[in-house]
This record gives structure tokens, C-alpha cells and sequence, in this order.
């Protein structure tokens, strides 16, 4: 096959990025190694992550449209009150992580229509479920990835001019040899405050299988896991408890705080404020990143609200599955203690009337698409990172480091971004790292391959450090890197120019930023600050 832009991962960046480029008059072969596109906001069943501002700026025209195509998805199709449905704001799940927390099937819904014109037309080609296992290189330009079919040995070559790697591991940069890293880097060399003083490759952020469950009458205890002793007993140093526990320490203290679970809870969702300038919203994990508030919809809709579990327990981090020879051991250990940790919560878990256990939770796997109760794919926080012309590092944005500053503010601008810090466990043994932040730029010279000249980033592989990634790998962030990777390559097709062209003469660095604002895409923040 040949096409003018190829994007490999079906992800949030990928799809943005697949929308970008053929709104700009190009044709897209989009592949995807799960079931669905979406990636962690579908695939991979997590909420988005989200900053404070996001109802009013800091995101892009085409992420706000998906944003407010899930709400109208609900309005359209489902038994909302009324009062619910008038709401202009509505958070389906009513959750606290995020003022749009919903079911991860809504999303692909809006995903799926947001494409469809597209493939209607022919423009637009998905292959699924897909995943890269080959490419080829002439000098600096890669011209050719080979993808092959999930299940079997189907493959197929795609050409095309720009490739994209929009998958959520950067699995296009060992294939085509594009110089990459992975883990910690040395404080010597980023001269983070919070990076280690030896680089550490094989240090990186937990992965996670985020499941789904709600709270019925009955008993829904399943057989125990084979290695359930093993997760029952488990005790991180850095802890304070037990990983199966309700005790786990506090990201932005690093003090063990005990969490609360209760199902159910007759609260308004019309009164939650979901705000993370606030607080985390953890301390009742049961509306943390709750999905369906049942007290949304109209009596009898729903049996019980719908709790997304993506909570400190299910983090996995005894070892990293990139660049290693058995990272299939670790992706299945991962899932083995989602299962232990579900068992624990319906058979042992401490309950605020001092039993144990909540049979009453049900798995559904049915809302994720799954058949084994989990989320098709793992939730992967890092991913590979290229070495890019400028890598972005903590003290370009840590509120820490730059105070009243804000923000370094790039002049080479395309896109911006805000959350906190962000990182989780590390497979080094490391407890979170969580820092404030200021509201930030992306820089176009993040997204240019220090050599290969056609190959760009379109997920959480542009040019962060292990530490700058906790705040660039957010959804909203995600989504704008591949829409300007998308709108990158099309505009460079245009013009018959490289990349590095682009970033580097102001003429045209100049005419592609008026593109991307065109295109509803903001480059700077008003004067506000950070959390």
C-alpha cells in the first residue's frame, strides 16, 4: 500500500494525528493493534486526565469537539434527567479525577464518527487489529513499515513520505533505528533537580490493567487467582502497608494516607466539582474515576453507579516491558494482579462496618471490550522517547524552578499543555515523583528526530525526560502532539520541505504556526498560574 501520511498506532495521538492530516487534503493508512482506536482513553479504559482550565481554554478546537461529542453522545442516546441533560458541563460518571469522566465505548463512538467521513471517502484506511514488525530505511528517511495481522501472520507493506509513531511504546524507533531513550536520564546530562545522578534505562513508570465494576445484589466472587498469595502479601518498601491495602502514600507527600471505598454512595452528581488544583480526588476510590453515576440517569436505568479501578493497588512496577527479553512475563504478572487485587476487594477488603469483602462487585468487562474482564490493552505511562533536536526538561517548567516566570515559552510553539509532574512508581523501586508545574508549551524542535528526517512522533515518544514526560503524557496533551505531527507532515508535503525546514527558518516556522492556530490549536497561555 501507498499513502501520504502513515500513522501507526490508533492511540489518542494517533487518531488526532490521522484527522489532522487528511483535514489538511491527505490521503492516511491509520493501523491499530487492539480492537479499538483511542488508546488510553478507550482501549486502555482510562479517564482523561485533565487540567483545571479545560472548559474554558488550554486544549485544541478538534480535542474540545471530541470532549463535547461524548456529551452530546449521551445526550443523544441515553436516559439522562433532565436536569442532567441541561447540565452544559455534564460529567457522566461524576467523577473527581476529571470533569468528563464516561464510559471508555462513548469515546470510541465519537472516535469512530469523528473518522468516518474519511474512510467513506477513501482517504482514509485503518488497518486493525494491526502492530509494526518491520520497517526499511534508505540513509536518514524511512520508506517502508511492514504490519502484521494480531492473530496469524498476515502482513502488509505501507510507503508513504511521512511516517508517524503513534504507538503508546515508540515501537517504530528501534525498528527504523531512529536514536532513542528510554528510563531515567542522568542528572549530568538533563540537570533535572529530581533525576537520578546515573542514568537509569530500565527504570520506568508502572503499567497497569484498569478494569471496571459495579455493585449489585449477589454474590460475584470468581475462582481466586493462582498467584493470589503472592499480591496478598506483597509489601513495597516505600508503601506503609501492603499494596492490597487501602493505605498507599500520598503522591504529592509521600506520606501513607488511607484511602475509603464505598460503593454507592447517595451523593448529587450534579455537586461534584472535579478540580485537581483542589485535591487529587482519591480519597474515596469508589468515585475517584467513577464512569456512570447512576443518579445521572432516570430511576431504574442503572442498577448501580460504574467504578473505573486505575488506583495506586493495581500499579505494576517488579519490572519494565520495553527493551527487555521478558516483558510478555511482566504484561501478564500485570494482569495477574488486577485480577488479585479485584479478589481482594470482593473477598477481603476492610469494610467501614468492620467486615471484610464486597461480593457484590461485579466485573464488566462487558463496557471494555475485553474477554477476560480487564482493558484490552495495559495502561503504558512511558513509552521510548527520541532524541530530539531540543528535549524538554523539568526546570523548563517546574513551578519549583521558575516561580512567577511560568513556563520556558518556546518561539518554535505548536501546541500547549498543563497537569502536574506526574509520576508513578518505577520498576527501580522509586515512590512517585510529583511536582508542580506551570502551564507549558510544546515545542515543534520536541517533535524532530535528532537525524531521521521523516519519521515523527505522534504519542508519548516526542522529546521529554523521564521526569517532563509525567506532565506530557496526558490525554489532551497526547492529542495535540499527533494533530501537529499530522498537520507537520502535510504542510512539509505542501511545501516540499523537511521538518527540520520548518523549525528551523522563520518564514516558515512563522506560516505553519498560522496553520496550527487556523486549525483551532493554541500556542501560549493567558497569564495564569500553575498547580
Amino acid at each position: 500500500m501507498h499513502t501520504d501520511v502513515l500513522v501507526v498506532g490508533g492511540g489518542l495521538g494517533g487518531v488526532a494525528a490521522a484527522l489532522a492530516a487528511l483535514r489538511a487534503g491527505r490521503s492516511v493508512v491509520l493501523t491499530e493493534e487492539f480492537d479499538w482506536l483511542g488508546g488510553q482513553l478507550t482501549s486502555q479504559a482510562v479517564p482523561p486526565d485533565e487540567h483545571s482550565w479545560v472548559e474554558q481554554f488550554g486544549v485544541t478546537a478538534s480535542y474540545r469537539a471530541l470532549r463535547e461529542g461524548i456529551r452530546a453522545y449521551y445526550r443523544r442516546h441515553y436516559p439522562l434527567t433532565s436536569a442532567s441533560r441541561a447540565d452544559v458541563h455534564l460529567n457522566p460518571g461524576a467523577g473527581y479525577v476529571s470533569k468528563l469522566c464516561h464510559e471508555p465505548r462513548v469515546a470510541l463512538a465519537v472516535l469512530e464518527a469523528m473518522l468516518a467521513p474519511y474512510r467513506a471517502s477513501g482517504r482514509l484506511q485503518v488497518l486493525q487489529p494491526y502492530r509494526p514488525v518491520a520497517a526499511d530505511t534508505d540513509g536518514d528517511r524511512v520508506t517502508a513499515v511492514t504490519v502484521q495481522h494480531r492473530v496469524g501472520d498476515e502482513q502488509v507493506t505501507v510507503t508513504a513520505p511521512y511516517i508517524l509513531d503513534a504507538t503508546e511504546t515508540g515501537e517504530l524507533l528501534p525498528l527504523t533505528g531512529t536514536e532513542y531513550v528510554t528510563g531515567f536520564e542522568a542528572q549530568s546530562e538533563t540537570g533535572e533537580p529530581s533525576a537520578p545522578a546515573q542514568a537509569q534505562p530500565l527504570n520506568m513508570q508502572a503499567v497497569s490493567y484498569c478494569f471496571a465494576v459495579d455493585h449489585v445484589d449477589g454474590d460475584h466472587v470468581g475462582d481466586k487467582p493462582a498467584n493470589y498469595a503472592f499480591w496478598r502479601n506483597y509489601q513495597p518498601s516505600f508503601w506503609g502497608d501492603r499494596l492490597l491495602s487501602w493505605t498507599a502514600p500520598n503522591p504529592r507527600t509521600l506520606e501513607s494516607s488511607r484511602r475509603t471505598f464505598t460503593p454507592n454512595p447517595d451523593d448529587d452528581p450534579l455537586a461534584v466539582v472535579a478540580d485537581q488544583r483542589r485535591t487529587g480526588g482519591d480519597t474515596n476510590l469508589w468515585t475517584f474515576r467513577r464512569i456512570a453515576a447512576r443518579r445521572h440517569f432516570v430511576p431504574g436505568a442503572y442498577d448501580s453507579d460504574i467504578c473505573l479501578v486505575n488506583w495506586p493497588m493495581i500499579d505494576y512496577f517488579e519490572g519494565p516491558v520495553i527493551d527487555v527479553p521478558d516483558a510478555a512475563k511482566h504484561l501478564a504478572a500485570a494482569k495477574e494482579l488486577s485480577h488479585a487485587v479485584l479478589y481482594w476487594l470482593q473477598t477481603e477488603a476492610p469494610r467501614a462496618d468492620g467486615g471484610a469483602g464486597f461480593p457484590g462487585l461485579r466485573l464488566r468487562g462487558d463496557l471494555l471490550g475485553s474477554t477476560d474482564g480487564l482493558a484490552q490493552a495495559p495502561y503504558i505511562r512511558e513509552s521510548r522517547r527520541i532524541k530530539a533536536e531540543y528535549t524538554i526538561v523539568e526546570q523548563d517548567l517546574s513551578a519549583a524552578t521558575r516561580g512567577d516566570r511560568g513556563a520556558v515559552e518556546y518561539d518554535d510553539s505548536v501546541g500547549i499543555g498543563m497537569y502536574r509532574i506526574d509520576l508513578h512508581p518505577s520498576t527501580g523501586g522509586d515512590n512517585y515523583i510529583d511536582v508542580a508545574s506551570s502551564p507549558f508549551r510544546i515545542p515543534l524542535g520536541a517533535l524532530i528526530p535528532q537525524r531521521v528526517e521523516n519519521l515523527l512522533p505522534a504519542n508519548k515518544n516526542l522529546g521529554t525526560t523521564h521526569i517532563t514526560n509525567g506532565c506530557y503524557r496526558l490525554h489532551p496533551v497526547e492529542w495535540n502532539v499527533g494533530e501537529a505531527a499530522g498537520l507537520l507532515a502535510a504542510f512539509c508535503l505542501d511545501r516540499d520541505v523537511s521538518p527540520r525546514a520548518v523549525r528551523g527558518t522563520p518564514a516558515l516556522l512563522g506560516q505553519f504556526q498560522d496553520r496550527l492556530i487556523a486549525q483551532g490549536i493554541e500556542l501560549d497561555w493567558p497569564a495564569i498560574t500553575g498547580y
